[in-house]
């Protein structure tokens, strides 16, 4: 009887799940096929094959969109692998790329638009995937985390050591004023307490009779003694009387610390302050009226109805008057302003989209003073808003 064929467990089997384990030369790996050879016979055969023919003809149609599909799974398996097992350390690239190639079906270099590893490390610094440096040891990278969660809980974490830092410092304000009002107590104590001057009574003649004379001070010397006293004026007095304490107390003019809370508010209508304008400012349920005479005598200078806004400039108008429908560039239409208490809509700037009533109109500014009253910022007022930036509400919209 022949010899039995070999098993799972002998020498040859087990050496061949070895070097289909690791990696094997990167010249005799087709990455089109996504098959690795293990010598030169190998990838010849596999190059003579139909089916790598085929898949030439295939990547012959369109090389660019292979190229860009390869380079995007490449870029996508680093990136996820220098987050997973690095995040935002400082690492050297050649590490990263050390342990990305040691999986068996990884993306090679060579099938993505970058040549070698320092090419792709400049470009991740370029398009800011990373923060890049160059040392002597070579090129060092570090992730940037853009994930909105993370940034999210980031702020928050400021956020709340902002306001523990304000609570403390809240509470050191307080024990030194308590110190203060301490120090100044016993200093007004101290120029209470007169200095004792014991002033005998002496006589030079023993025989010689003590006498008192008692005199009644006149009105005019008390009104004179009244005139002599310095005035003070409590408004203008750095020194403020403590009915609880009995005494006199400097008065704190040093400026108020904002809260934490109050420093939020204020960074939101910074950010709100700092929105650039837009060049388009068309919305619905709004009045305009229309300024061009391309259109004939009756349309114009007459008002209509905004009813759809298409591609941003362009609006279809209904006109109150007719109740004809024209389809207008924002250029021939400008806004209307209703009388002081009417609603309006704000269409450009910072307050964009939000529902106000206008309570002042400045002719020699051009501008205007509304208020808020619908959202989150209901009740707040805004000055010195364009004309231009508002428009009459349709009132049926409501």
């Amino acid at each position: 009887m022949g010899k039995e064929k070999g098993g799972f467990l002998t020498p040859k089997a087990i050496a061949n799940r070895i070097k289909s384990k690791g990696l094997q030369k990167l010249r005799w790996y087709c990455q089109m096929c996504q098959k690795q050879c293990r010598d030169e016979n190998g990838f010849k055969c596999h190059c003579m094959s139909e089916s790598h023919q085929r898949q030439l003809l295939l990547v012959a149609e369109k090389p660019g969109a292979f190229n860009d599909h390869f380079s995007n799974e490449f870029l996508k398996e680093f990136m996820e692998l220098l987050k997973r097992r690095f995040n935002t350390r400082r690492v050297h690239n050649n590490v990263v790329y050390n342990e990305y190639i040691g999986f068996k079906e990884h993306i090679h270099m060579n099938s993505t638009k970058w040549v070698t590893l320092t090419e792709f490390t400049k470009w991740l610094g370029r398009e800011g995937y990373c923060k890049v440096d160059q040392t002597e040891k070579g090129w060092f990278i570090q992730y940037i985390d853009r994930d909105p969660e993370v940034i999210r809980r980031q702020k928050e974490l400021e956020k709340i050591k902002k306001k523990e830092k304000d609570d403390d410092e809240r509470h050191a304000r307080a024990i030194e004023d308590m110190v203060r009002r301490g120090k100044e107590r016993d200093g007004d104590e101290n120029e209470l307490e007169l200095p004792s001057t014991s002033n005998e009574l002496q006589r030079e003649d023993e025989d010689q009779k003590i006498t008192f004379a008692m005199q009644t001070p006149s009105v005019s010397s008390k009104k004179a003694s009244t005139a002599a006293k310095p005035r003070v004026d409590i408004a203008k007095s750095e020194k403020v009387f403590n009915s609880a304490s009995g005494q006199y107390h400097k008065m704190n003019n040093k400026k108020r610390k904002k809260t934490a809370l109050e420093e939020i508010m204020d960074e939101e209508e910074k950010k709100r302050k700092i929105v650039k304008k837009t060049d388009y400012w068309l919305t619905t349920d709004i009045i305009v009226k229309v300024i061009t005479k391309r259109l004939g005598e009756k349309y114009h200078k007459k008002k209509g109805v905004v009813l759809d806004v298409t591609e941003k400039y362009t609006a279809i108008i209904k006109m109150i008057d007719t109740g004809a429908k024209i389809k207008v560039d924002q250029m021939h239409v400008e806004t209307v302003l209703p009388a002081l208490g009417k609603t309006v809509l704000i269409l450009n700037g910072a307050y964009r989209g939000s529902t106000a009533t206008l309570e002042n109109v400045n002719v020699e500014q051009f501008n205007a003073t509304v208020k808020i009253s619908e959202g989150p910022l209901a009740g707040r007022k805004v000055d010195a808003i364009p004309y231009e930036d508002i428009s009459k509400k349709h009132e049926s919209s409501r």
